[in-house]
């Protein structure tokens, strides 16, 4: 009767035990982040629409920037303005664009990057078209400053491409960017030279405010940013995007659940003078505002020069145009103290070549950026354009001046191209847009002294104009090559 009591204890402690070991093992839940599901998602159709329709908002603003160039010396005849007036113009566009990108950087970190894309090209088609519109001169330079406020918001679409490719990719897609910068350059020249002679400045404007009006209705195929999304908490948007991505790439999500943790404070201009990026920042500044002082030095030199044939052998004239020149100053600058020098067909075709040369480097860029990093490839091309300017003071023909400006171009565009890159890579997500915004108002003031150099010292010293320019861009190539974060294959940061 004993054994036949202690069976059924048996069984039953068996029981409890195979009862017990699952719950004492459970199993582990996968998780993962926006930059694991971009890197799982890969490269796809999704990033080739990406890249064509944010890269495009390059061609809006560098129409709206090469316009203020282009339309100068109409203007100059038509208002009856002097040098100082001329270079007011570009300084006010800027200025507006530096207070509106620091403003438009802090919203876009808290409101997000689509919504003041969308916001900025509003603004900047409205008040374009109302420039073609200018009574006067003073009513032309307040609405260009309101297209410079409008512009600054543009660098979000960088912010949004930067945020979505895989970190492999760019290094090689960024940069092709300078495309569409290039093809808006030359589409704005080229219409300059046959709608001007024909039915006038204010046209131009008018035309170059279509591709804005256009980009506006297709920038609702590209979604918010999904490390903005889950920087606010709104993980199911996030992740909605990320799945709609892996879709259209007919790729696969990573497994698990998608978290992230939310950053309740973003946006704040402490955080880029924190210790950390402290150093970075400042030389960034630097950086910025060293390359936007060349780039748009070169642009508004190469029409002075071919405005007022200031380097020797590029436009000289045969004796009779000599007294010509001589006969009508006697007459005319009588009645305005102003210069007066219509671009003449050959001077447009000048400019498009010149542009042209913003592409010559690319290849090159991209291999830099790539192999050497974004410190010494741009360090390299820094102390490049310092001596490219230097070579501009060298009396050449017109095939020379042409060369030079060519070099000049494909340089300061693979600085600017380089530069983008690093401070949107350095920066973590809480603060990218705000790191890029101050940059770019920083940017602005190198682009607002830069008429007066280049349209204003440049009549007075050529060399010395020069030598500034290029002692700019020295301290600039020191900056690059110490910066402290090297950011070639490096991922995209969250948080601090």
């Amino acid at each position: 009767m004993a054994t036949k009591q202690t069976e059924p204890v048996t069984v039953i402690s068996l029981r409890k035990l195979s009862l017990e070991t699952p719950e004492s093992q459970p199993k582990e839940s996968k998780t993962f982040t926006v930059e694991d599901a971009v890197e799982t998602i890969g490269f796809g159709r999704f990033h080739i629409a990406l890249f064509l329709i944010m890269g495009s908002t390059g061609v809006v603003e560098a129409m709206e920037i090469m316009l203020i160039a282009i339309v100068s010396p109409v203007i100059r005849c038509e208002w009856h303005l002097e040098n100082w007036q001329v270079a007011l113009v570009t300084t006010m566009v800027f200025f507006g664009y530096m207070v509106f990108s620091i403003l438009f950087g802090l919203l876009a970190d808290r409101y997000g990057r689509w919504k003041i894309l969308l916001i900025s090209f509003l603004w900047g088609a409205y008040f374009s078209l109302l420039t073609s519109f200018s009574p006067s001169y003073i009513w032309f330079v307040f609405l260009r400053t309101m297209v410079g406020c409008g512009v600054s918001g543009h660098a979000q679409g960088l912010i949004i491409k930067t945020e979505f490719l895989p970190t492999k990719y760019r290094g090689y897609m960024l940069p092709l960017s300078q495309v569409f910068w290039l093809a808006g350059s030359l589409l704005i020249i080229g219409l300059a030279s046959v709608v001007i002679p024909t039915i006038g400045w204010r046209w131009l404007i008018r035309i170059a405010s279509i591709p804005g009006i256009i980009l506006i209705l297709v920038f609702k195929f590209i979604p918010e940013s999904a490390r903005f999304n889950v920087s606010t908490g709104n993980t199911q948007a996030a992740l909605a995007t990320l799945q709609h991505i892996a879709k259209m790439n007919c790729s696969v999500m990573p497994e698990g659940k998608l978290v992230e943790p939310i950053l309740e404070k973003r946006g704040r201009f402490a955080d880029l003078l924190d210790t950390k990026y402290l150093r970075t920042t400042l030389q960034i500044w630097v950086i910025w505002l060293g390359i936007s002082f060349a780039y748009y030095g070169v642009i508004l030199a190469s029409a002075e020069l071919l405005e007022r044939d200031l380097v020797c052998g590029s436009g000289a004239k045969s004796e009779s145009q000599s007294e010509v020149a001589v006969t009508l100053l006697d007459t005319e600058e009588s009645h305005s103290p102003c210069h007066c020098h219509m671009f003449a067909p050959s001077d447009y075709r000048t400019m498009i070549i010149s542009t042209a040369g913003e592409i010559a480097l690319n290849p090159l860029n991209i291999l830099g950026i790539n192999f050497l990093g974004r410190r010494l490839s741009l360090s390299v091309t820094m102390g490049c354009t310092a001596l490219f300017f230097l070579l501009l003071n060298i009396c050449t023909s017109s095939a020379g001046l042409i060369g030079f400006l060519f070099m000049l171009r494909a340089l300061v565009a693979a600085n600017f191209n380089t530069i983008y890159i690093y401070t949107a890579e350095v920066y973590p997500t809480m603060m990218r847009a705000l790191g890029m915004g101050t940059s770019g108002s920083l940017c602005r003031i190198g682009a607002m002294v830069a008429p007066f150099i280049s349209q204003v010292l440049m009549n007075a010293s050529l060399l010395g104009a020069l030598c500034l320019f290029s002692s700019v861009c020295v301290v600039c190539a020191i900056s690059a090559f110490t910066l402290p974060i090297e950011t070639k294959g490096r991922a995209l940061q969250q948080i601090k």
